[in-house]
């Protein structure tokens, strides 16, 4: 692992890094630059992320070309209607010399993709977001820490909705980012066929290690936030909070529900990852709105009214920015 002189020499190391993987990601993922930047920023932050979008978007293949640019170990987790949690987790089992042996899970990884989590019942769920709080599990009373970094990110298909089990709200909460994945425009799914149906296949640079990434997210820890900052962040949450006193006159009227206190947190972080990104040293009120439609669209709660007039999360989220 390389050493740095300085916080602003890392801080220079790492927005340097970050536009090679954006480069060696560019060469199998065409045309998703913004969940590329927001997937990177979560990593970055020590956060998980909800990645929402139809099938055949190549969400998988995104999550597998990250994991490989960041040489970091990968496993992918279908989930279904009768998984179990020792599924997820792992099991004890009886080794030869008849004594319980743990057998590790498939979430004993860098980068978990929890395919449709949606699909498998809240039981199952729990057990994969202990993990994603504690950075361990608990097994027959025996704890076991994850390997660091940890990164989840699970996917849900938005259209179907028969025979599914919605996340509730809190544990919606203990993800960063709810990230919307859309169709390619024209342009880039021309090159995505093109590219997919010739005998060709890129090969994906490894441009950091698991012991770089764990160093970087404590620098983004360390950024300087000026006090105006923090205030936008948080009074942007409150306005969210309706019947509150700092509640926006359309909150109060559209939304059941507003953000909590992790996503004031959530937004500091991710703006100051974000201006460590862009070769800033310090975020700035731009950083804030640049990360908050992700991380304010999964926790606040329309009403019945909102609803019926048609009225989107994200059209309320930018009313609020």
């Amino acid at each position: 692992m390389r050493t740095y002189s300085s916080d602003k020499e890392a801080a220079d190391a790492l927005a340097q890094s970050y536009r090679t993987l954006r480069q060696e990601i560019g060469k199998v993922i065409i045309g998703q630059d913004e969940v590329v930047r927001l997937m990177l920023t979560a990593v970055f932050s020590q956060g998980h992320a909800l990645l929402v979008g139809v099938p055949g978007l190549a969400k998988t293949l995104l999550v597998q070309t990250i994991s490989n640019a960041l040489d970091l170990s990968f496993n992918r987790i279908q989930f279904t209607p009768d998984l179990m949690p020792s599924d997820i987790v792992g099991s004890e089992t009886l080794n030869q010399q008849r004594e319980f042996h743990f057998v590790k899970g498939p979430i004993f990884a860098n980068i978990i993709l929890a395919d449709e989590i949606n699909r498998t019942p809240p039981k199952t769920q729990a057990a994969l977001l202990e993990a994603m709080q504690e950075h361990a599990v608990t097994v027959a009373g025996q704890r076991y820490a994850l390997p660091r970094p940890f990164f989840v990110l699970a996917t849900q298909n938005p259209i179907e909705q028969e025979g599914t089990y919605p996340l509730p709200e809190a544990q919606l909460d203990r993800f960063m980012f709810n990230i919307t994945l859309d169709y390619p425009s024209y342009e880039a799914e021309l090159q995505i066929v093109k590219n997919t149906t010739a005998d060709f296949k890129p090969t994906v640079q490894r441009i950091l290690q698991a012991d770089e990434i764990e160093a970087f997210q404590h620098l983004v820890r360390r950024v300087p936030v000026t006090d105006n900052v923090i205030e936008y962040a948080v009074n942007l949450v409150h306005k969210t909070r309706p019947g509150g006193p700092r509640a926006t006159p359309r909150a109060t009227q559209l939304l059941e529900w507003g953000a909590g206190p992790r996503a004031s947190q959530h937004l500091i972080v991710g703006a100051k990852c974000n201006a460590l990104l862009n070769g800033k040293y310090s975020p700035d009120i731009e950083d804030v709105r640049a990360v908050a439609p992700a991380i304010l669209r999964h926790r606040i709660v329309r009403n019945f009214k909102a609803e019926a007039e048609g009225v989107t999360v994200d059209q309320i989220v930018q009313e609020l920015l």
